[in-house]
């Protein structure tokens, strides 16, 4: 099986032929605080119209934890590790999904237990396989995944964090999450321990033209709010909110990595031809 992955230092752009595809952008920023960037993500985009049919085509993004620059490695094993292992499996985008996000905690882990170094590291990971209109949603951490449909911003994902679940609780509300000092606590990670669990479903938006999808880290949610969001995602072209989103994050202080992924489902002629800059066989 061949695909191709869409990555120009840290943005990335793909297009297609077909009748009806995708758009996406990928923007990672360091922050103004940060010396490394230990997020990672990733746009996966088939060579084949069939597997983009049956897989879809894949958006993930992971923050990356741990001290000795581990993080970084956390966050690449763990987008590298799904994107190749989705594509491999040949059960539906679900369990596809659970596999490749299992086999990336498994790997991660095991990197970490050969080497004093890297002990403890680990990092988020939110993915999105897009099958047609149909959305599946693996998740594990804090990074989040929204929709912009008709001008609203729905989220998709919930954060494993101590301060969500006391919001699960309704001990806070979620007003009061948002400037809780422990929010960024998680409950769960990648590669901190052998085994995780992964919220994996089919979600019950529907993907259609003009919807937009949002992944990011905490760095750029921590400093926007929802509508501050939405508002950004409705900048016309793609790259520009991409931009537009990290900028304005960086402005009110930037004290974490930011990182954007965008995805926007387009009739063919709005595309222009890009070329990819790196070919993976697998």
């Amino acid at each position: 099986m061949f695909w191709k992955k869409w990555l120009s230092g840290k943005t990335a752009e793909a297009s297609s032929s077909n009748s009806v595809d995708l758009r996406a952008v990928v923007v990672s920023d360091v922050g103004c605080v940060r010396v490394n960037n230990e997020d990672a993500a990733r746009f996966v985009r088939p060579a084949t119209a069939l597997i983009r049919t049956t897989k879809g085509f894949l958006a993930i993004v992971a923050d990356g934890m741990g001290g000795h620059a581990a993080g970084e490695i956390a966050s690449q094993l763990a987008v590298e590790t799904v994107a190749k292992t989705y594509y491999q499996r040949e059960e539906s985008p679900e369990e596809s999904l659970f596999f490749a996000l299992t086999k990336a905690n498994r790997s991660i882990w095991q990197t970490a237990s050969k080497n004093t170094r890297y002990r403890g590291m680990g990092t988020t990971c939110t993915t999105i396989a897009v099958c047609e209109d149909q959305l599946f949603l693996a998740h594990v951490g804090d990074s989040r995944a929204y929709i912009l449909k008709n001008g609203q911003l729905l989220p998709l994902s919930s954060d494993h964090t101590y301060v969500q679940s006391l919001v699960q609780q309704g001990i806070i509300t979620t007003a009061e999450a948002e400037k809780h000092p422990e929010r960024n606590v998680l409950t769960r990670a990648m590669g901190t321990h052998n085994k995780v669990e992964i919220d994996v479903q089919a979600l019950p938006q529907v993907f259609e033209n003009d919807d937009r999808l949002l992944l990011c880290t905490d760095g750029l949610y921590d400093y926007l709010n929802n509508d501050e969001i939405a508002q950004l995602l409705m900048i016309p072209l793609l790259n520009e909110a991409a931009h537009q989103l990290v900028e304005l994050a960086k402005q009110r202080g930037g004290h974490d990595n930011i990182t954007v992924l965008l995805v926007e489902r387009m009739s063919n002629e709005s595309f222009q031809s890009v070329r990819p800059t790196e070919e993976i066989n697998g």
